[in-house]
């Protein structure tokens, strides 16, 4: 099996089997939503998108950021510490934030499309083993040139490793989560809306038995739980 690595500005040339990555937040706080009971998520580019969904289809709620917080007429935020008090049973969850549904909706190519995050670690890499591709391409959503992402290339390199058969040790990956940009805000204390307790949901690495599988229909993305 062979490994690529790409990001928001190159996922688009991703084809076969795509692993898009979002430690913090945002399939950390998808994959707390399905544990809360969501039927389906539907990830999209925009804040129009989600609200015009949200406006169209019953039974559904809108989630996400922009600059990490939810923006107006949005239900709930990016948060997990706050997601996992949430009662979602059969609800239809549209979800738009600022990397890891733009890896999504970018990675145009992708035969198959998995949404990943430490905490459905073990559960998508034996999915990825079921389909024993060839090769597989990793979109590490929230890398950019000043040194931003190394959560989500963290976690690709996590991914990687177990897929080769290694048993890494899990504690230095964790670290580099605790020590990226975007946990900044969250080791703030005054920073009371990037709560610190997400930090500690984000890096509970298999907290979940379930990948998360995003297909498409109709022109819409749909993630789904699944039990490989």
């Amino acid at each position: 099996m062979k490994f690529y690595y790409t990001d928001l500005e190159t996922c688009h040339e991703a084809a076969g089997v795509v692993v898009v990555i979002d430690v913090l937040r945002a399939f950390s706080n998808a994959a707390f939503a399905f544990s809360r009971g969501a039927k389906e998520i539907h990830p999209v580019g925009t804040v129009e998108e989600a609200l015009q969904f949200k406006a169209q289809t019953p039974n559904s709620l809108a989630c996400g950021e922009v600059g990490g917080l939810p923006p107006e007429g949005f239900d709930f935020g990016n948060s997990p510490s706050q997601t996992e008090a949430l009662d979602l049973t059969g609800k239809i969850i549209v979800q738009r934030t600022g990397a890891g549904t733009q890896g999504i909706v970018r990675s145009v190519n992708a035969e198959t499309m998995l949404a990943a995050s430490l905490v459905v670690a073990n559960a998508t890499v034996k999915y990825i083993h079921k389909l024993a591709p060839e090769a597989v391409t990793f979109v590490v959503t929230g890398q950019t040139e000043n040194g931003r992402g190394d959560e989500d290339l963290a976690c690709a390199e996590y991914l990687e490793s177990l897929l080769k058969g290694g048993q890494p040790d899990p504690a230095p990956f964790i670290e580099r989560v605790f020590r990226s940009r975007d946990a900044f805000q969250h080791l703030d204390p005054n920073a009371t809306e990037f709560p610190r307790t997400d930090l500690d949901h984000c890096t509970t690495i298999d907290m979940f038995e379930f990948a998360m599988l995003v297909t498409k229909k109709n022109g819409r993305h749909i993630m789904r739980a699944i039990r490989p």
